[in-house]
């Protein structure tokens, strides 16, 4: 199996979706003659031609538009926002279109779309390129937002997105986009949109994360391991909308303990649904109060505090230590 990045990984699912269907194109700032400010689209205009692969002006509002009357007519549109902290430019076409739908026309139709965004913190990036709104989406009754952690998982989810008869979130946390390689099968393959995994058994406690702090929360699983003799489980929700309760719960059963990690501020964060739903179905599991490692209830610093914001792998031993001991 090839080794792939998760840039290339995203480039492979484009292309393969593209390939198997000719209803599928891409729209979006930048994504055909540049291939991309990631070049996540990479040598896709070359190969569809700009009828697919189609450059748009700089109005996330008519990119996110065009998208939903392009579903209507059969195609299968896969917009990209060059940063999420631009989405907000079409956030009254995905609350007041995208996502109602379904519920607008009780059933009748339905809004296939995937609307791609870079997201979060740790490339030095400047002011709106470094957010991370997940909670934000996930509040929107009938979007899926869907948060890769790694190459493989990410070209899965994205196919399945493409796949999806309603509309995704597709959030790519930009940290992740280059940092490690993985191998990729060459066989088209896909994962349920709305099942966590388990990235890591373990019998003391449980950390809970997704995205770029997944990375983080592993390395201090294997902290905890060395140093502390805490063996540690780590899911990986890979998706916070619909939130995998039947996966949380369960580990949280096995060892009674759980700390949440993600990079988003703490207030209204989804660690906060995740603790509510610990608390609603597995309280009387609890041995010690759940944790949360996050963000801070500011806006992204700039570049230079950047690394201060971002939760760290100490950071997560901490609160599981505090956990354990309880």
């Amino acid at each position: 199996m090839p080794q792939l990045t998760m840039v290339k990984a995203l480039n492979l699912a484009l292309a393969e979706a593209m390939r198997e269907d000719p209803n599928v194109v891409l729209l979006g700032q930048d994504v055909g003659q540049d291939e991309g400010v990631f070049r996540v689209t990479e040598g896709l205009l070359q190969e569809f031609g700009a009828d697919r692969c189609i450059d748009t002006p700089l109005a996330e509002a008519a990119i996110v538009g065009a998208g939903i009357g392009l579903a209507f007519t059969g195609f299968r549109p896969v917009c990209e926002i060059q940063f999420d902290g631009f989405s907000f430019q079409a956030f009254h076409q995905i609350e007041n279109h995208v996502r109602r739908f379904r519920n607008r026309t009780r059933g009748q139709r339905t809004c296939p779309m995937v609307i791609r965004m870079p997201y979060g913190g740790g490339i030095r990036a400047v002011e709106h390129h470094s957010e991370a709104p997940e909670a934000t989406y996930a509040h929107l009754a009938g979007l899926h937002v869907v948060i890769p952690s790694g190459p493989r998982n990410a070209r899965a989810l994205l196919r399945a997105a493409i796949l999806s008869p309603d509309p995704v979130i597709f959030f790519e946390p930009k940290a992740s986009y280059r940092a490690s390689r993985e191998e990729v099968p060459e066989e088209p393959e896909t994962l349920p949109i709305g099942k966590g995994l388990v990235a890591r058994r373990g019998k003391d406690l449980t950390l809970i994360s997704y995205g770029a702090m997944l990375r983080t929360t592993l390395d201090a699983a294997e902290e905890l391991l060395d140093e502390h003799d805490v063996d540690a489980e780590v899911l990986d929700l890979l998706s916070v909308a619909p939130l995998d309760s039947e996966l949380i719960n369960a580990s949280v059963r096995r060892t009674g303990r759980a700390v949440v990690v993600h990079e988003a501020p703490r207030h209204c964060g989804v660690g906060a649904e995740i603790v509510a739903r610990i608390v609603e179905e597995s309280l009387l599991y609890l041995e010690a109060p759940v944790r949360r490692v996050t963000g801070f209830d500011t806006i992204m610093p700039y570049f230079t505090n950047e690394l201060t914001y971002l939760p760290d792998a100490g950071r997560v031993v901490e609160a599981a230590l505090e956990t354990v001991r309880f």
